[in-house]
């Protein structure tokens, strides 16, 4: 019995790692929301809609929607984690100032999963500020770095009593919530003169199929290409 265990643990072992690393492996693709129209105010609203998903509302502060600017590049900013795509130059950002004190929040008109939100230029040098969010809306920060327009560096996401909070200094980057959501609510309490956001699904999850991948069919006919060898050095060593 000892030595059976000698030889399946070790071959179950490498299967088992090499099927949690192909499912870890790549990054999803993100639906981001394309904003069709806004109306500036202390508050103020935009709508848009995710394509192949929901329609989304943003309620609050905003200054402007803005159609054409930023690039969202490099890429390497806002593409980490399961987070495999930038939002468009197309579609484009929230501008905010923030420091109002509002309520503000995200509504889809569906549920989804995982919700992201990319961030450009929050913060000045000097001068930081934050998106503030609620304790029921557990995040972490997939992606970050400098922008085209302006360099900067990363968001980060606060410590301890802040871990809610999302703050930066000309930081940019990419934020993926944790679970289901239909609406997502937070604060902007720091004036800037201007940064924005825009929102995404992840796609991937919303379109998951029980099929599986290629590479996961390949790992499993390898486990099973393994078991007659098993089987000729058990029954060897039963005759020795």
């Amino acid at each position: 019995m000892n030595s059976l265990r000698s030889l399946i643990f070790p071959a179950a072992v490498v299967i088992l790692s090499a099927l949690v690393f192909t499912a870890s492996a790549h990054a999803d693709d993100i639906s981001w929301n394309a904003w069709s129209s806004g109306t500036p105010g202390d508050p103020g609203s935009a709508t848009g809609a995710i394509p192949g998903g929901p329609t989304v509302t943003y309620s609050g502060q905003i200054s402007s929607l803005v159609l054409d600017y930023p690039s969202w590049t490099p890429s390497s900013t806002y593409v980490g984690g399961a987070v495999g795509n930038a939002p468009l130059a197309t579609d484009n950002i929230i501008q905010m100032t923030g420091g109002t004190g509002l309520a503000e929040s995200i509504t889809f008109s569906s549920p989804i999963v995982n919700p992201v939100i990319a961030i450009w230029s929050l913060g000045s040098g000097g001068n930081p500020a934050s998106f503030d969010f609620t304790s029921t809306e557990p995040f972490s920060v997939a992606a970050g770095g400098p922008s085209a327009e302006y360099g900067g560096g990363s968001i980060t996401q606060g410590t301890g009593a802040n871990s809610e909070n999302v703050y930066g200094e000309e930081g940019n980057g990419v934020i993926q919530f944790v679970g289901t959501y239909s609406e997502i609510d937070f604060t902007t309490p720091g004036f800037e003169n201007w940064y924005g956001f825009t929102v995404g699904e992840d796609a991937t999850l919303t379109n998951a199929s029980p099929v599986p991948e290629p590479e996961t069919f390949m790992l499993l006919g390898l486990g099973l290409a393994v078991l007659p060898f098993l089987r000729v050095s058990l029954a060897s060593r039963r005759r020795s």
